[in-house]
């Protein structure tokens, strides 16, 4: 915030006059003007002022900055609901704090996508009985990086043009019959493919559940296809008259 709103007057609630603040900063700030802080800033011998002086003129950038990625979704909304209003479709919309109610108070859910989905506007389901759902996130082919970087930005790796090693990619939905070993069972994820035939298998959130098995031991269950497709079971919901 520009102002502090318990020390004087506060400045416009305009976009370009608010920027997102620590409580510690902007009780240090005062009722100062932003000039007239980082003047302050200069003088003082704290460390932490000095710290604020140097990040300071990259926070005065972003005041200005476009709202055109806002102002596109704002008219793609109305744009994609104009459209399915001449379908003759039965529509219904609502606010963000509509919806949170509806799904805290009334349905008492927890925050998800397909949750706040259920939940807006305001013909309610009594109950949301469903015992899983459907979902279905995409996330990419890989990258274009063509080399991995250390902790300093300078390449140590450089990946191959290659993407399909012994019939598996990146990416790929697999089970891995490990017979014996530190990962001896049944694993099921996604693959990270290596050159030399020893892949390791990842969860659907990244995290290594596996590593440095056999290519011999896995089986296809589906193709990378850009898509991360999960089955999640879902809580009931009270019911509401």
């Amino acid at each position: 915030m520009p102002q502090n709103p318990s020390h004087g007057p506060k400045g416009t609630d305009r976009v370009s006059n608010l920027i997102i603040a620590c409580k510690a900063c902007n009780d240090a700030k005062d009722n100062l003007q932003p000039e007239e802080w980082l003047r302050k800033l200069q003088v003082s011998r704290k460390k932490i002022d000095k710290i604020r002086a140097k990040n300071f003129p990259n926070a005065l950038k972003r005041l200005k900055g476009p709202l055109k990625d806002a102002a596109m979704m704002n008219a793609t909304r109305w744009a994609l609901y104009r459209r399915l209003k001449d379908l003759g479709l039965p529509l219904e919309t609502g606010s963000g704090g509509v919806t949170k109610y509806n799904r805290t108070q009334v349905l008492k859910l927890p925050k998800t996508h397909y949750y706040d989905a259920v939940c807006v506007g305001t013909s309610l389901p009594k109950t949301v009985d469903a015992a899983f759902v459907e979902c279905h996130t995409a996330v990419g082919r890989g990258n274009r990086q063509i080399a991995g970087v250390d902790e300093y930005g300078f390449p140590f790796r450089w990946r191959k043009r290659k993407k399909v090693h012994h019939g598996f990619q990146t990416g790929d939905i697999v089970t891995a019959d490990i017979p014996k070993g530190k990962y001896k069972g049944i694993r099921q994820g996604r693959v990270a493919v290596r050159a030399t035939g020893y892949f390791d298998i990842k969860n659907d959130i990244g995290k290594r559940i596996c590593q440095g098995i056999a290519a011999r031991f896995f089986h296809l269950l589906q193709r990378a296809d850009g898509w991360q497709h999960e089955r999640k079971e879902t809580p009931r919901a009270s019911s509401h008259g």
